[in-house]
């Protein structure tokens, strides 16, 4: 697995999804309610679903729940009320160490047996439901290449030799040993430095998507939320669940103050790493082929209201020329300039922002692979901000309804 940077990972379209079918849900909370005996409500009623397939994150201030929400799934944590199922299972009714061993969960530093060597923690669950050795090793070491690990090298060390980030991917590795269905993820990446919490998030969400694995995950960071969720369930105290949407609309159109509050003033920003370049938002400027001559370009470009052409060598990017820097008599090879930079298509706004900026460029070329499709500009990245929002009602964002709850 490699880092892609901030490389957009899902298509966060922002649009209001329907309520899925019972078989759709791979968890379902319903009136789920945690009362401690000293009266306090960690969680009042809460109401969720998390769909097949999907990653979730839980989000919001400390004391919100958010982790005592995580741990009533798999029941390390027994709710006061209400009814939870997985994939259909009544949860709550369920015996907890056999659901338990159905589901994988993660926590900060993978929460490694320090006296076992990465081996012998990955093999734990495999062990427990009874597989053979030799299913075990084959399972183990595809599991450690698959988090970017090599068994021969790190399977027979212990946790102390390995480095933060390389004990959160043996920590993955054995929550997905047995290939569960869901996967509860507390704060998995907290413990890590930035640069490596950053590769680990695309790293993992890659992983995620590939394997089809639902995910709940808890996170106190709003930018890991809105970078690697398909969904943000942003709690209040007391788990009252105040918005529950796609990460570019709970950034553009927060349901509440309280919303807006937590995801902060900068959200506008924020937004700019979870919406994707699409091909509505690029400007197609004239396009002019290597071998032509310059009096062609300066008549097209007189016919045009841009006073510049993109250069292609058939559908590969080539350059571009400017109405001042054309040359008559010359070909359009001779004169064309070489851009500083492109941006993929894959990408996300924040990038190819980022790359106009950094280079002050008033237009930025996006390809696909090596096939030009357009460029990007400051007022198209505008516009695409604006597509992912609601309707405006006189001016206003109008207040987005939970989803699904």
């Amino acid at each position: 697995m490699s880092d892609q940077g901030d490389r957009h990972l899902r298509d966060a379209t922002g649009d209001a999804a329907p309520a899925p079918d019972q078989a759709d849900v791979m968890i379902r909370l319903r009136g789920v309610r945690k009362e401690y005996a000293d009266g306090t409500v960690a969680v009042e009623a809460l109401d969720l679903d998390v769909r097949r397939g999907e990653l979730v994150a839980l989000v919001g201030p400390s004391g919100c729940g958010k982790s005592t929400i995580l741990r009533m799934v798999n029941r390390l944590i027994e709710p006061s009320g209400g009814s939870i199922e997985v994939d259909g299972t009544d949860v709550i009714h369920a015996d907890g160490p056999t659901m338990r061993r159905g589901i994988g969960y993660v926590i900060q530093s993978g929460g490694l047996f320090p006296h076992r060597t990465v081996r012998d923690n990955v093999s734990t669950v495999p062990r427990l439901v009874g597989w053979d050795k030799q299913r075990t090793r084959t399972r183990v070491d595809e599991l450690l290449g698959l988090v970017g690990l090599d068994a021969e090298r790190h399977g027979p060390r212990y946790p102390h030799e390995l480095s933060g980030g390389q004990r959160q991917r043996v920590g993955v590795a054995r929550a997905l040993a047995v290939d569960p269905p869901v996967l509860l993820m507390d704060e998995p990446f907290g413990a890590v430095d930035p640069l490596v919490r950053d590769r680990l998030q695309i790293e993992f969400r890659r992983l995620q998507q590939r394997l089809g694995t639902t995910v709940l995950l808890v996170t106190h960071d709003i930018d890991e939320a809105v970078r690697i969720a398909d969904r943000v369930a942003v709690l209040s105290v007391g788990g009252h669940l105040e918005q529950f949407d796609a990460p570019a609309v709970v950034l553009g159109a927060p349901a509440s103050d309280f919303v807006a509050d937590f995801v902060g003033a900068d959200r506008g920003l924020r937004r700019l790493a979870v919406t994707p370049i699409r091909d509505e938002d690029l400007v197609h400027p004239p396009v002019v082929q290597v071998g032509d001559s310059t009096d062609e370009v300066l008549r097209l470009l007189e016919a045009s209201d841009l006073d510049y052409a993109v250069v292609l060598d058939g559908d590969d990017l080539r350059g571009w020329v400017s109405q001042d820097g054309l040359r008559r008599g010359a070909t359009v090879g001779e004169v064309r300039r070489r851009f500083d930079e492109t941006v993929d298509v894959r990408d996300s706004l924040k990038t190819g922002f980022s790359e106009i900026v950094q280079h002050d460029a008033g237009w930025l070329p996006v390809l696909d692979g090596d096939r030009y499709l357009g460029v990007l500009t400051p007022e198209s990245v505008h516009t695409a901000l604006r597509r992912l929002l609601p309707d405006r009602v006189d001016g206003e964002l109008p207040r987005v309804e939970n989803l699904a709850v």
